[in-house]
């Protein structure tokens, strides 16, 4: 049996001892649109992971972590996945911002922030995009000016994710007056208890509020919270979306082939299945799954190498579009069921959240438009768009 296979036994069988008893109740908890869905429970079931060694298991041992391989991280990801394990609450923590400083960071931040990631003693967010600046990152205009001994910071980000759950923000921010697009901008930690710092959720189409507004009005942080030098937030920033989509996207697949089997077995029950174009879009969606799954190991490929390539872009667009189209599947598989809401207390169905909420796929971590632009002037070599 080779180590890869006796790692995947090894977490099938910590979370089938595991998940049960206080935490049997998480299953299938969490997610997009329903991370409202036991937070202070599903917090509790991380930090019992952390006190077993199962948080940041791709990160070094020096840091925490289990330094598995890349293929154990990807083992353990589709395990999870297939136990149906809560969504994950520190995920932006281990999986954005721990490795950036790993990569980026001093040994004091290293010291200071990384340990409490992989016990789950705080929780982070990610400050990227503005009203102005959501795609069109390099557009930002969050300002952070040096006052003694900090950084003071002015500015609005918006579709915040678990902002009003989270402790820092890992913030980019135009430290340089009069700078433009990518040069002047720095990554910032900065303390969601400051003074200055204003949290509004925003009320989604799921009726819930993952996303937020968060105001800066010249929130200090200290000047050791700076990772890279001034004006190299952009780097910085690139290699956190980067990280981003990493290894955790094939345990993303199998909650996608849980809902799709959820989407045939109710087309059969409730006669949909016999309609031929219900049947073409199904095998659609099967094709378009296995599609997603081989992107991804190509794109984890390039990740591996050193850096993700193009394959990250073009696997965004491909999983996004997919996404949605299944939400749209779903509503016409349900029929006209699936226009009706349950009475107060208002929820939705499964189905509905699915629909509503995947329209956000192909606009957040960049919409498809921009994933677009990207492959077309980085990978094809097209003229760039013209910009005023």
């Amino acid at each position: 049996m080779s180590n890869v296979e006796e790692f995947r036994r090894e977490v099938r069988g910590w979370l089938r001892t595991h998940l049960t008893g206080e935490f049997a109740d998480l299953r299938g908890r969490g997610g997009p649109g329903r991370e409202h869905e036991a937070h202070t429970e599903r917090l509790a079931w991380e930090r019992h992971m952390a006190a077993h060694g199962w948080t940041c298991v791709g990160w070094p041992k020096e840091y925490g972590g289990r330094g598995a391989s890349l293929e154990e991280q990807v083992a353990f990801h589709e395990e999870y996945a297939l136990a149906d394990a809560p969504a994950r609450v520190g995920h932006i923590g281990e999986q954005l911002l721990g490795p950036t400083l790993i990569a980026f960071g001093t040994p004091a931040q290293r010291a200071r922030f990384l340990p409490r990631i992989v016990a789950v003693d705080e929780l982070w967010c990610q400050g990227y995009s503005e009203p102005d600046a959501g795609s069109d990152l390099a557009n930002v205009r969050t300002q952070a000016e040096r006052d003694g001994d900090g950084w003071r910071v002015t500015g609005q980000k918006v579709w915040t994710s678990g902002a009003h759950e989270a402790d820092w923000c890992f913030v980019v921010a135009r430290t340089e007056p009069g700078s433009a697009r990518h040069r002047g901008l720095s990554y910032l930690l900065v303390p969601l208890d400051a003074p200055g710092v204003e949290i509004r959720p925003i009320v989604q189409l799921t009726g819930t509020s993952e996303f937020n507004e968060v105001f800066f009005d010249g929130a200090r942080t200290g000047a050791e919270n700076i990772v890279g030098a001034p004006g190299e937030g952009w780097k910085v920033a690139m290699a956190t979306l980067g990280f981003e989509r990493g290894v955790s996207t094939l345990g993303q697949q199998v909650g996608f082939r849980r809902e799709l089997e959820a989407v045939i077995e109710l087309a059969r029950r409730n006669g949909a299945a016999a309609d031929p174009l219900v049947r073409d879009r199904i095998a659609r969606a099967w094709t378009g799954l296995e599609t997603i799954r081989f992107n991804a190991l190509r794109m984890l490929g390039g990740v591996s190498a050193g850096a993700p390539g193009p394959e990250a872009s073009i696997n965004k667009i491909f999983w996004a579009t997919w996404h949605r189209e299944l939400g749209e599947l779903a509503m016409d598989v349900c029929g006209a069921d699936g226009m009706l809401a349950a009475g107060e207390p208002y929820d939705l169905t499964d189905w509905q959240r699915l629909f509503l909420f995947s329209r956000a796929d192909t606009i957040y971590a960049g919409s498809n438009e921009i994933q677009r632009n990207i492959i077309a002037e980085r990978v094809l070599g097209l003229p760039k768009e013209a910009r005023p």
